[in-house]
């Protein structure tokens, strides 16, 4: 990917990677900043602050199964940038309304506003891809998506971090401030107008049902969306599994959790580095296997050294204290490498979905992944839950994501065997 950097001084480009990189930074801050709030300066019960970490979550995935189709379905039969600009506005309008939220401990206001900002980012992910084959060569698609992708973890990295960081009603106006900043980039994206005629249909359910139907009937488009929704599901289930690891497991306080989190968003970025020097630009899902395959064996590493973790009384080690036990080092290098290997299995496989469409159906496309994508990220995370409450240890859970590493990989192979992408 090092060669697509000089993207990064294009008006075809930058705009668009600093929109969505502030749009990403603005979820994760808003969300981890309402969370917090909620839990240290609302409620007082640990049952009440589950609660509402559930119905956060809920209420954010939700716009992505009523939307995505209606999203994509404009992405493709309007101007993407105009789509884009609209898109970014209404950030603005919508984060103002959290901010009075925060400001006024109005916890109704601060849920509406995560509502609209899942719904933001529904409308907002069929195009931040979709766009690429519109305003890239062919050859620089890959290295595009790649630093779409990097850019992706790496704001909502920060996002999450400065959500703990800074006080709520610092956040509350810097939520406001970034989304004029990603409004203004969005003013800078060049034109991309539709490529076809498109009824748009505003019967949400039939309209999701009709383009998932339709999307996976094209054998290789369906392979790509298996394989990526298996992959969310892990992603979903690490992040349901960490907060139990790292206090039970590990006997390690929250701030670890956090540690946790950095190292799988930067080594998905490392990932998404590393599958663009080996491919140069080429659009292939021949890594993919073996990517996932050697993601499996980082999980049951890490199983096997924190099942040897020694127990632990005492107070709840702070991240200084973690990290200075030897045997610390073996389960962050497992988690960086599940981390940078999943970030090299899933890059090729949106590069793979938006070129293996005509251009003029890219956005359907990315919406119809994203639904299955989200539903799979529930499916995995509410199953996991219920495992766990019927008996499955936290640890023992991670031989369910090596299962669904297996399924991946699998995946994956019947991926590349189904040939080669022809560039549209």
């Amino acid at each position: 990917m090092i060669q697509f950097v000089g993207l990064l001084t294009k008006r075809r480009f930058l705009p668009l990677f600093v929109a969505q990189s502030l749009g990403a930074f603005n979820d994760n801050l808003f969300k981890n900043a309402l969370v917090f709030f909620a839990t240290y300066q609302i409620y007082n019960s640990i049952e009440a602050e589950t609660r509402f970490s559930a119905i956060a979550t809920g209420i954010f995935i939700l716009p992505y199964f009523l939307f995505s189709a209606l999203a994509g379905q404009f992405a493709d039969g309007y101007d993407k940038a105009r789509i884009m600009r609209i898109i970014k506005a209404a950030e603005i309008g919508i984060m103002a309304v959290g901010a009075i939220g925060i400001f006024t401990a109005h916890i109704e206001l601060m849920l509406l506003a995560l509502f609209g900002m899942g719904v933001h980012s529904a409308f907002f992910g069929p195009i931040k891809y979709s766009v690429l084959p519109q305003h890239l060569a062919d050859e620089e698609v890959l290295g595009g998506t790649g630093l779409v992708e990097a850019g992706t973890y790496i704001a909502i990295l920060g996002g999450t971090i400065a959500g703990g960081l800074l006080s709520a009603h610092v956040a509350a106006v810097a939520v406001l401030l970034i989304a004029i900043a990603g409004w203004l980039a969005s003013l800078k994206i060049p034109p991309a107008p539709p490529l076809t005629t498109l009824k748009v249909d505003y019967n949400i359910v039939r309209a999701s049902i009709r383009l998932v139907g339709a999307v996976m009937r094209i054998r290789r488009v369906a392979l790509a969306i298996v394989a990526m929704s298996i992959f969310w599901s892990i992603a979903a289930i690490l992040g349901v599994l960490f907060p139990p690891l790292v206090k039970n497991v590990f006997h390690a306080q929250k701030d670890v959790a956090s540690v946790f989190l950095a190292i799988f968003s930067v080594g998905i970025a490392i990932g998404s580095v590393i599958i663009n020097r080996l491919l140069r630009g080429e659009v292939s899902a021949r890594y993919g296997t073996v990517s996932v395959l050697v993601m499996a064996g980082f999980v049951a590493d890490f199983y096997f050294a924190a099942s040897g973790w020694p127990e632990r009384a005492g107070p709840l080690l702070n991240t200084g204290a973690f990290l200075a036990l030897p045997s610390t080092w073996r389960i962050l290098l497992d988690l960086g490498m599940i981390a940078i290997t999943g970030g090299m299995f899933v890059v090729p496989l949106y590069a793979f979905l938006t070129t293996t469409v005509e251009k003029s159906q890219t956005s359907r496309t990315v919406a119809a992944n994203n639904i299955v994508s989200s539903g799979a990220m529930v499916a995995g995370s509410v199953g996991i839950y219920g495992a766990t409450q019927l008996g499955l240890s936290v640890l023992g859970a991670m031989w369910v994501i090596f299962a669904l590493c297996l399924a991946s990989a699998w995946s994956a192979w019947l991926l590349h065997r189904a040939g080669a992408v022809p560039h549209s």
